[in-house]
């Protein structure tokens, strides 16, 4: 399929920039996958180019003459002021403004920030693995290892310090009172405490280290937390996370792979001493296996009924434009030019002229045949 995308912030963010990071592993997945992929943005998300992705330069604040004519469907992470005459799809990262109202095919990224926008559909935000190596857990040097002498010593931030919703400041307060380090990664947090350590913005490298050097992920929100990608990180590297009752948090965190702490003093007495030694491994196997392949059991008929259609339109529409839709593992639906032929009439016996014409086709997949 032809996908296209419009953001106007520059891909690969490099630091801080959680919806910027979603829009580059989605793009960057869709491309593994075969489909083409089209953005239209700023000009300096040349590195791109660099895995297929045509840039188009938005140069006009309306962009929908820049779309490209076999363009199959659009994806925004905003809603547009504007409808498309193709197809498109909405996901809203972040919570809205008090009133404002949402399209009907806007996708939220967990169930509680769907119920709270009064939408219909999530879809669980990702990570891409590829960026998140898998640890050595059974190295004893590996904070997050039981058997590490440090275990529960060392926690991590990862959030926006200067947000207040983030509450940097009950973070510290916890490790503090428990006399436990904290490493700060998202701003700088100036503290006189031997036990509070401020690492400012940083890069993937960096964040990876700040993770391996940590017991778990201290994320005590005091707001509805739309999804929370710092949880999925933390997960990856086989890290439980300490977190509060709000937003996405109770979906993410089960008793094998964190806390949920309702005040500052369950914080603390969380962060003074475990509930168990969590295993880091099923943590990691968590990210891999659960939420990678996470089923929509969330949606009902009528729900998947405007999925299919939705896909089956694009299928139809890019068929008919000419062009092969692949779906991996499924099969390939393409369009068959038939000539002119002599044919015979069933009833009668008698020949008959066909006329030419064109007709949809479908190749079925090795999987797909290998399953019947």
């Amino acid at each position: 399929m032809k996908i296209l995308f419009q953001h106007d912030g520059i891909l690969p963010i490099k630091k801080y920039g959680g919806t910027e990071r979603i829009i580059f592993w989605h793009i960057r997945r869709l491309i593994k996958l075969g489909h083409k992929v089209s953005l239209i943005g700023s000009i300096r998300s040349i590195e791109l180019e660099k895995l297929g992705v045509k840039l188009i330069a938005k140069n006009q604040k309306d962009w929908r003459p820049l779309i490209p004519p076999d363009t199959d469907i659009v994806h925004l992470f905003y809603t547009p002021e504007f409808d498309l005459d193709i197809p498109y799809i909405v996901t809203i990262e972040g919570n809205g403004h008090p009133g404002e109202k949402f399209k009907k095919n806007t996708a939220f990224i967990s169930k509680k920030h769907a119920e709270i926008h009064s939408g219909n559909y999530f879809v669980y935000n990702g990570i891409d693995l590829e960026d998140y190596p898998h640890p050595n857990f059974s190295d004893k040097k590996f904070y997050a290892n039981p058997s590490n002498k440090n275990y529960w010593n060392h926690f991590s931030f990862l959030a926006k310090a200067k947000w207040k919703v983030k509450n940097v400041k009950g973070a510290v307060t916890a490790t503090q009172m428990a006399k436990k380090h904290l490493h700060i990664a998202g701003g700088r947090v100036f503290s006189l405490s031997s036990y509070t350590h401020s690492y400012g913005m940083v890069d993937q490298n960096d964040k990876i280290k700040i993770l391996r050097q940590s017991s778990a992920l201290i994320f005590p929100v005091r707001w509805h937390e739309p999804f929370g990608i710092a949880i999925i990180e933390a997960f990856s590297q086989g890290l439980p996370v300490i977190g509060t009752p709000y937003g996405s948090l109770p979906e993410l965190i089960n008793n094998k792979t964190g806390i949920i702490c309702n005040n500052i003093d369950e914080l603390i007495d969380a962060v003074f001493q475990p509930t168990q030694a969590f295993d880091p491994e099923e943590i990691r196997d968590y990210v891999e296996e659960i939420l990678k392949h996470k089923e929509l059991s969330h949606l009902v008929k009528k729900d998947a009924d405007h999925f299919i259609g939705t896909m089956l339109d694009c299928i139809k529409r890019a068929v008919k434009k000419g062009d092969n839709v692949s779906l991996i593992g499924f099969g390939t639906f393409t369009k068959v030019r038939r000539a002119a032929r002599i044919g015979m009439n069933p009833s009668t016996g008698k020949k008959i002229r066909i006329k030419a014409k064109t007709v949809p086709k479908f190749r079925p997949g090795q999987a797909f045949k290998a399953s019947v």
